[in-house]
């Protein structure tokens, strides 16, 4: 699946240590002295729970478990050779040690419905470089807990734990690090918590299970960092294939409780026909790329989260290219709340956030030139939700009801209100375009039987779709983009017509420094 976030440019083509003031947490470099805002009461609490599972990650049992099969790291292979002559619904305990695969780079271990691997103190799988993946096939309803799975390399978009996407899986205080391709893959009802993703090659986990079965997932009090070093943006321009987490037709989430911070490149990423999420409680934190992107998809609740210092890298090199569009921390593109799907909100709906010197706040975004059957669609061939047939999306229907607006990903409904922007250009050291809140799209152009040329689609998003700003706290040099990147807004300018955001907000322009 291929998808690029850069959608300004497709489509002008056609046309630390520190941080945690409540916690102390460590992060990574690059942090300067914060700002004298106090966080509201539930960005407090969220930092204060913040997962450092990586430092202190938690112990297995010291002693097998009655009735378990105890697996030896002296033997190499021994855990798949036990695995394949145990019945389902065994429990496997790894003694302390060093364990490993036979070595050639398909040998994995293949579970069977049920089963339940527990790692011992220092119980480590290690694929040495040799194997693709570690734990495979298609049961459901497997356990892993208190292992370490480190040094598989699988392939670009696989994974290394749960490489086929199998059901049920739970996997709870695990260290998955230092893999090629990604540390895990999901499948419907996958639980991962209390969890170490970590400096894994593209993606701390990708949740993508072909067919669209994937629901029901939870990642709770993880700790997620260091993801893509392989830098996979850079070496396939615009891949959009990145992210300490990335989501694929997710139906069904609650990502809650997690750590996730200096990420090459974006935080957490929903790309493409999610559904139904609910972001809440996570500190997300000095990640190169924006803390979030929800894209292409429906319907979310993003509240209580800490967001600070991410998009410093990304956001300062587009703006030295001096590309206007405003790159945000938080970043809906062509995403919306829409009563017609069944999910838990009807809306997408940020609140109760603290969001404190980011380059930018939140931009909500829609490309004119982006949907059903277009060639801008970066979505390899997917339809919207309300469609899913993509030929259904062509001239003449497209241009009538229901068709014009059903194959269109729409920026909708979207509520934002009671969060906190702090904003102090000292510490992200930038006297321009980092200081931006936006709601935009472009002039439409492509393809030539297109609908949706011209104005209507930013005309669309900026004063019809219901996307609303109310109740905020602005604390810094604040500006606001509406309707296309030209339009840069004064506060008293973006609350009054014909644009009327922020009823009830506030702005104190001294108070970010």
């Amino acid at each position: 699946m291929k998808n690029k976030r850069r959608h300004w440019a497709l489509a002008a083509a056609p046309l630390a240590l520190a941080l945690l003031a409540a916690t102390g947490c460590e992060s990574t470099p690059g942090n300067k002295a914060e700002s004298k805002a106090a966080p509201s009461a539930s960005a407090a609490s969220a930092a204060r729970s913040v997962a450092r599972v990586c430092a202190r990650p938690a112990a297995g049992p010291a002693k097998a478990p009655a009735d378990a099969v105890t697996v030896d790291p002296a033997k190499v292979g021994d855990l798949a050779a036990k695995t394949k002559n145990s019945p389902p619904n065994t429990t496997f305990w790894l003694r302390p040690g060093k364990h490993r695969l036979d070595p050639d780079r398909y040998a994995q271990v293949i579970p069977k419905e049920g089963d339940r691997y527990l790692g011992a103190p220092g119980a480590v799988l290690d694929g040495r470089k040799k194997n693709q993946y570690a734990f495979g096939g298609t049961a459901r309803n497997v356990t892993i807990r208190y292992l370490t799975v480190q040094r598989f390399v699988a392939p670009p978009d696989e994974g290394v734990v749960n490489h086929d996407s199998a059901d049920g899986w739970v996997i709870e205080h695990a260290t998955i690090q230092d893999n090629s391709g990604a540390g895990l893959m999901a499948g419907a009802r996958q639980q991962i918590r209390a969890s170490c993703l970590r400096d894994n090659g593209q993606y701390g986990m990708n949740a993508y299970k072909g067919g669209g079965a994937l629901r029901d997932l939870v990642v709770e009090d993880n700790e997620i960092v260091g993801n893509n070093t392989g830098d996979w943006e850079r070496r396939k321009e615009g891949c959009g294939c990145t992210g300490g987490i990335k989501f694929w037709a997710v139906n069904g989430a609650d990502v809650r409780g997690n750590w996730v911070h200096d990420n090459r490149g974006t935080g957490l990423w929903a790309d493409t026909n999610n559904n139904d999420f609910r972001i809440e409680n996570n500190v997300l934190e000095a990640n190169d790329g924006a803390a979030l992107i929800y894209e292409t998809s429906y319907n979310a609740v993003i509240r209580n989260n800490t967001i600070r210092r991410n998009n410093w890298v990304e956001g300062r090199r587009e703006a030295k290219k001096g590309d206007t569009f405003p790159y945000a921390t938080v970043y809906l593109s062509e995403s919306g709340g829409e009563p017609r799907i069944k999910a838990r909100t009807d809306k997408i709906e940020i609140y109760r956030n603290v969001l404190e010197n980011n380059w930018s706040g939140i931009t909500l975004w829609e490309n004119a030139d982006r949907f059903c059957n277009s060639p801008a669609n970066t979505s390899s061939g997917d339809c919207t939700l309300l469609v899913r047939k993509t030929d259904r999306c062509a001239k003449p229907a497209i241009a009538q009801a229901p068709l014009y607006a059903d194959c269109r990903w729409k920026t909708q409904r979207v509520d934002i209100h009671d969060n906190r922007f702090v904003l102090d250009k000292s510490v992200l050291k930038c006297t321009v375009k980092c200081d931006r809140m936006a709601v935009l799209a472009n002039y439409g152009t492509y393809p030539d039987w297109s609908p949706y040329q011209g104005k209507r689609v930013a005309d669309a998003i900026t004063t019809e779709q219901h996307n609303r700003w109310h109740d905020n706290v602005y604390l810094g040099p604040w500006q606001f983009v509406a309707h296309d990147p030209s339009q840069v807004l004064d506060f008293g300018q973006w609350q009054g017509t014909p644009y009327q955001q922020d009823a009830g907000s506030t702005l104190d322009p001294r108070a970010g420094g």
